[in-house]
């Protein structure tokens, strides 16, 4: 009997941990709205340029 008592007790907390779903997030929380950066100003990631930032040790010796 006691056994069942305790495997009640954890279906009970499980329950009341993970018996429903968080609440929904707005689409309108999900997304955020930046300015782009004019051309010429200091943009500190661009993707296009990326490939130029790679070391790599073969480039390196010239082979």
């Amino acid at each position: 009997m006691n056994e069942d008592e305790s495997t009640e007790a954890a279906a009970a907390a499980r329950r009341a941990r993970f018996g429903s779903l968080p609440e929904r997030i707005r689409f309108e929380d999900m997304t955020e709205v930046r300015d782009v950066p004019e051309p010429g100003e200091a943009d500190p990631y661009n993707p296009e340029r990326s490939w130029t930032f790679y070391s790599c040790l073969p480039l390196d010796f010239g082979l």
